[in-house]
């Protein structure tokens, strides 16, 4: 039989072209990104706060471990798709969380993506320089 402090609720987040798949179990509350911990991976305090927001809100601070792989994109981006997975992880963890994770939009996957390069364009929109003669 497996115990309380065994299980692992899994959770994958994405965020522009960043994809976290986060796992909590039961412990202390420390955060782990790729190895490392979460003031050693996200340098300003902006990011860590939004990497925590779900645990505010759920007032879970303090009772999950949080090992996450997270890949591609930037560090904002890295940020928002962490916080997406804890979300949802702690969805899994326990049901009752969605309200108030709902009503602050962490279930929400973010759309806004770069848009793709067009031919005949040197980037997406942007065209080649005109000139008359």
């Amino acid at each position: 039989m497996a115990k309380k402090s065994d299980v692992k609720y899994y959770g994958t987040g994405r965020r522009k072209s960043s994809v976290a798949r986060v796992y909590l179990s039961a412990g202390k509350g420390e955060i782990t990104v790729n190895g490392r911990s979460i003031d050693e991976y996200f340098g300003t305090e902006i990011l860590k706060t939004i990497v925590r927001q779900p645990l505010v809100v759920t007032g879970t601070e303090g009772k999950f471990d949080i090992n996450v792989t997270v890949k591609g994109g930037g560090t904002t981006g890295q940020a928002g798709a962490v916080r997406h997975g804890i979300s949802r992880a702690l969805l899994e963890a326990d049901a009752d969380y969605r309200p108030a994770l709902k009503k602050e939009g962490f279930l929400t996957r973010d759309p806004r993506m770069k848009e793709r390069k067009k031919y005949g364009l040197k980037k997406a929109r942007r065209a080649p320089q005109f000139s008359k003669r």
